[in-house]
């Protein structure tokens, strides 16, 4: 059977496979659409299987929130900033967010082998080997969290196109304008400040106590601070660690928007109270940034794109 180009157009509008492939895959099935789409699926696998050892260090973070009630937040990686970028692999996340959204899974295992709401016929993990081969990198749904704000709203903020996705569960009986355009601010702060708890109350002994042997030890490897006596160096310690703790403790933290550029996320949260009428504070959040964690290769683009086209 003669492979037409309007053949070849309406397969590549059906799974968004190269051009190429989607003749190869004609040709293959003798033209026929449903079994070169199963053909497209199956060279998919095989390809992703091939990517599989590339490293996913792009891509972005998602936040999907249902009435301000519940919100999923997701990461999912490509291997470079481009694709992060594209229209195709963006839609792919922001379903992803949906899946997580009604999801019960506890973990990433269970979450890949539940079936794709997109279509049930499918799990998340064959959602994403399809994606592998129409986008043509290696993905990964690398991570997800939910929330729920049982007395007070959930809210979210996005940086840098997905960058840095902040997602924060604010505990209040009001819940309006004023609350949420504050939440949002400091949503803001922790994209911008990355702490690491809400308050001091969730640091364990243990770490301060650690904190302070290392300082100790620095000090006492200082031939001018260790010749100081026990008292001072005492209060060097705890000056340090305070300095510390307001770094990484959000409402310790010194508001990013104040007036004074002194005031402090808990002076801010108390102003933000008044106005509301009732207490607002922040229970939890989750900060997730992309590639975080992650060993990135440096890789020379043109060299690549150059080797590709001479091996063609």
């Amino acid at each position: 059977m003669a492979i037409t180009a309007g053949m070849v157009k309406e397969l590549r509008e059906l799974t968004g496979a190269g051009m190429m492939d989607c003749k190869k895959a004609l040709s293959e099935t003798d033209g026929d659409m449903d079994a070169a789409v199963e053909f497209l699926r199956k060279n998919g696998q095989a390809k992703a299987e091939k990517k599989a050892s590339r490293i996913a260090a792009e891509g972005i973070v998602k936040v999907i929130v249902e009435d301000d009630k519940r919100a999923a937040i997701v990461e999912v990686n490509s291997e470079t900033d481009f694709v992060a970028k594209n229209e195709k692999f963006q839609d792919y996340v922001a379903k992803v967010a949906k899946q997580v959204l009604a999801s019960n899974a506890a973990d990433m295992d269970a979450f890949m082998q539940e079936a794709w709401l997109e279509d049930t016929s499918k799990t998340v993990k064959d959602s994403l080997v399809e994606q592998v081969a129409v986008i043509g990198e290696n993905l990964k749904i690398r991570r997800f969290e939910k929330v729920e704000a049982e007395n007070g709203c959930v809210v979210d903020y996005i940086h840098g196109g997905g960058r840095i996705g902040v997602v924060a569960v604010a505990e209040s009986s009001v819940v309006n304008d004023t609350v949420k355009e504050a939440v949002r601010n400091l949503c803001m702060q922790i994209a911008a400040l990355n702490p690491k708890y809400i308050s001091r109350d969730e640091i364990s002994a243990e770490y301060i106590a650690h904190e302070k042997e290392i300082l100790r030890a620095q000090i006492m490897n200082d031939p001018k601070e260790s010749q100081k006596p026990e008292k001072v160096i005492n209060g060097m310690i705890e000056g340090r660690v305070n300095k510390e703790l307001k770094e990484i403790c959000l409402v310790d933290q010194v508001y990013v928007k104040a007036e004074d550029g002194k005031q402090t996320v808990a002076k801010y949260l108390e102003q933000v109270s008044k106005e509301a009428g009732t207490p607002v504070s922040i229970k939890k959040f989750i900060r997730f940034e992309t590639g975080e964690g992650i060993e990135k290769k440096n890789e020379d683009f043109a060299a690549e794109v150059a080797a590709q086209m001479g091996g063609n």
